[in-house]
């Protein structure tokens, strides 16, 4: 019997390390191309909040996105380049840091008319970057993009 209670120790151990390693394998970097919650580009929220299609960024100079791809009364985030690209109105395309001004931490979503930062609860215009809703009390920077034809690209 304690031979029988030692191969089942050793199963359920092996289970374990097994399993471990398919769950650190799932949660591993993806291929080129892949989005994941940490590593997104860009995430589009419509107006309200809900996620649409996701673009994909580049560095400074490059596309950053379509102009379709931003959604009308909302906006993308873009991670890596730390902006993010609001449409307030049809044709009205805006860019703003996505460094929130009151500690720092990156926004995460654009909606009902408002960037808005997940660590305290502040809230920006996306018209103007302009503070919304505290604790932070300076409006985001507004960053410099260029619109041509279809393209949004860092100026």
């Amino acid at each position: 019997m304690a031979d029988d209670l030692q191969s089942r120790r050793a199963v359920i151990a092996g289970v374990g390390v097994g399993g471990l390693s398919l769950a650190l394998t799932a949660c591993g970097g993806g291929e080129s191309g892949t989005t994941t919650a940490t590593e997104s580009p860009g995430q589009s929220t419509s107006g309200s909040g809900a996620p649409s299609a996701e673009s994909t960024g580049s560095s400074a100079g490059g596309a950053l996105a379509k102009t379709g791809d931003i959604p009308v009364g909302g906006g993308t985030i873009f991670k890596e380049q730390k902006i993010v690209v609001v449409q307030p109105a049809a044709g009205q395309f805006k860019a703003f840091s996505a460094i929130c001004t009151h500690k720092g931490c990156l926004v995460a979503k654009v909606a009902d008319g408002t960037i808005d930062c997940p660590c305290h609860g502040s809230k920006f215009k996306i018209q103007d970057g302009a503070v919304a809703g505290g604790p932070a009390d300076q409006p985001l920077p507004e960053k410099q993009i260029k619109v041509e034809g279809d393209q949004i690209t860092l100026a």
